[in-house]
């Protein structure tokens, strides 16, 4: 009897354990898709240490460094998107299209993920195409107000839809739609404004202005923004000018003679939370994550949307806070003759600040990854 039992006790105890989720992540070509997919990793490693994330890019493009810098590990899928106007590579684009599918469908039967996550752009729609085929659960994260292409063309055969703006329906299935908000680092809105003023030698007296133009920088930003060094050290503004690597040597040449006050040429801001806590009126693109932090950390904003983008998307994305009263928008044609007047007007206007704060917040989304992993993993289990 007592070897019996033993003998059930130790079977209970060879039971076999679940292995780690595996998942996949597929997509990027910007920040804007990288940064998203990087925050959905981190919160799968956070409430799952030992999950196995694989990460999908397209080769040549920026995720194939940045991912490997967040500390995942990426492969790439010779993918890349169709010209607007009619080129060679358009008319080798079916045949990648078609080796990045069956390359795409060796990963999924070598990995054997339980989900795969698309967060846009060139590599998720190979991988989503061969992970639909495989009957394995799908999610894709549209960051913009107007659905990107792939997203569009893959909307029918996933099985849920996270999206960052109300009214996507026109767009997307209704029933699969999960209105989440964008994944953006909290601690983007966790700054201190008083370390903020020392960090970058700012007069805690004076307004602050925060110009960004993005990682490689914003041509009309920047060409607006030199051209009104002189008016902002005539109204007593501080600058924090984010240039981008494109038109940083430039911009510090011009910015030079006004170092002393305080207008600043930055290349790149590496803590955007000091930037954001220290600045009173924030001008911006209008790309999907700067909108989204710009709800978070609640701040007036001005909004230029780039004209270089697909289906104009920026100005949709900007146009979805204004028509909350939320910011201001000026077109990229406009900048350069208005910009830096209705910066003014703002920074001199306390009220019309407050009721943009006011407004901004009510369209954050701080717990926007939590909520999209949870849709995730309902999939898999």
């Amino acid at each position: 009897m007592a070897n019996s039992e033993f003998s059930i006790h130790n079977s209970e105890l060879a039971q076999p354990q679940p292995r780690p989720y595996r998942i996949i992540i597929s997509g990027g070509g910007t920040g804007g898709h990288i940064f998203p997919a990087v925050a959905i990793a981190n919160e799968l490693r956070r409430r799952q240490p030992d999950a196995e994330i694989l990460f999908v890019g397209a080769n040549g493009r920026m995720e194939m460094t940045r991912v490997p810098e967040a500390g995942y590990r990426i492969v790439g899928l010779d993918i890349a998107g169709l010209q607007r106007r009619l080129t060679p590579q358009n008319l080798l684009f079916p045949m990648k299209v078609f080796r990045s599918v069956r390359k795409a469908g060796k990963l999924l039967e070598e990995f054997r993920p339980d989900a795969v996550v698309g967060v846009g752009g060139y590599a998720s729609a190979p991988v989503l195409l061969a992970a639909t085929s495989r009957n394995i659960p799908c999610l894709i994260q549209e960051q913009n107000s107007y659905a990107g292409l792939v997203n569009k063309l893959l909307s029918r055969r996933v099985d849920r839809i996270c999206v960052a703006y109300e009214g996507m329906s026109k767009f997307f299935p209704a029933d699969k739609l999960v209105v989440t908000g964008n994944p953006v680092r909290t601690e983007i809105a966790s700054g201190s404004r008083a370390e903020a003023l020392q960090f970058f030698g700012l007069n805690p007296a004076k307004k602050v202005l925060l110009v960004i133009g993005g990682s490689l920088g914003a041509r009309t930003l920047n060409e607006a923004t030199a051209a009104a060094l002189p008016l902002l050290r005539a109204a007593g503004v501080q600058l924090l000018w984010q240039t981008g690597k494109l038109y940083y040597s430039q911009a510090a040449q011009q910015a030079a003679p006004f170092r002393a006050d305080n207008l600043q040429a930055l290349e790149f801001v590496q803590r955007m939370d000091l930037a954001y806590a220290a600045a009173d009126v924030v001008v911006s693109r209008a790309g999907a994550l700067s909108v989204s932090e710009l709800c978070l950390t609640g701040k007036p904003s001005i909004l230029v949307p780039s004209p270089n983008v697909a289906e104009d998307h920026q100005t949709k994305n900007a146009q979805a806070l204004v028509n909350n009263d939320a910011a201001l928008l000026i077109s990229d044609a406009e900048a350069p003759a208005r910009l830096y007047d209705e910066a003014l007007r703002l920074l001199a206007d306390e009220a019309r600040q407050q009721q943009l704060r006011e407004h901004i917040r009510t369209l954050a989304h701080p717990n926007a990854t939590t909520t999209i992993v949870d849709e995730l993993l309902k999939l898999i289990k």
